[in-house]
């Protein structure tokens, strides 16, 4: 059997970083993934894949990406249930990523139109 999950999306907001009672860090967030065509009216379309991380790669994810940055997600699919406030049922669907890969290489917080621009840097950023 198999299941395996590969993604390149956008996030459509900034990860949110939480930890586990016992301390394990755990990063949820949404990824925009382009339909390969587009609607009737010449549109592209989207699915929107809730996305969930682990341990150190979740922090990494809430320090390096944000809302609009390009990835890719290697996982796996995972349904789960759990009852409600109400009693009811609910059924989630979601990908349980075991590696992120951060396709560009803006900052958090920077805005779409900084893509592809050069930033000024000195010899002091280089780490060797």
């Amino acid at each position: 059997m198999l299941n395996r999950v590969i993604l390149i999306g956008r996030l459509t907001k900034d990860p949110e970083l939480r930890y586990t009672p016992s301390g394990t860090a755990v990063a949820t967030f949404t990824l925009a993934v382009n339909r390969n065509r587009a609607n009737q009216e010449g549109e592209r379309e989207a699915d929107f894949i809730p996305v969930v991380v682990w341990q150190k790669q979740a922090e990494n994810c809430a320090n390096y990406i944000g809302k609009g940055s390009l990835v890719a997600i290697d996982g796996r699919l995972q349904v789960r249930t759990y009852d409600g406030k109400d009693g009811q049922r609910r059924w989630v669907t979601e990908v349980v990523a075991e590696n992120v890969r951060f396709l560009d290489k803006r900052e958090k917080g920077s805005t779409l139109e900084q893509i592809g621009k050069e930033v000024p840097f000195s010899d002091d950023d280089i780490p060797f």
